[in-house]
């Protein structure tokens, strides 16, 4: 059996990011109906108000979350593989924080926390591997 490219498990990991998120639009959505919030209102109904921050968390991660991903993997320091399984951790993460938040906001830490870990370790990681290419180590 072929080995999967590194490149195409980084491209499963930012589809399944954005499918999420389009979840979390979604579900805004669904509860704007619910408790009668009406655009342009952003809060009304607490399990509303909870809803958008979770998808504006989430968007607010997507953007530090999927460029290191793509340079973690573009510019891999062991591995390729090893940002896509950070991206796994990070999905994960993702699920938790909106799972405790939409429960109690004050649950939301570990998610949050774990996601941050990811965002870090992408970061060390794409800085490592550009670094590596502009010193000729790769």
């Amino acid at each position: 059996m072929k080995p999967i490219p590194p490149a195409l498990l980084s491209a499963t990991i930012t589809l399944l990011a954005v499918f999420f998120y389009f979840f979390t639009a979604f579900r805004v959505g669904q509860l704007r109906g619910k408790h009668d919030v009406r655009a342009p209102a952003t809060s009304g109904h607490p399990e509303f108000d909870r809803a958008y921050r979770v998808q504006l968390n989430t968007l607010e991660q997507l953007g530090l979350f999927l460029p290191l991903l793509w340079l973690a993997t573009l510019y891999p320091l062991l591995g390729a593989w090893i940002a896509a399984a950070v991206g796994v951790v990070w999905l994960v993460a993702r699920v938790l924080y909106a799972r405790a938040y939409m429960a109690d906001p004050d649950k939301r830490l570990i998610g949050a926390g774990l996601t941050g870990l990811c965002t870090i370790a992408l970061l060390i990681l794409a800085l490592i591997g550009i670094g590596m290419g502009w010193l000729g180590l790769r």
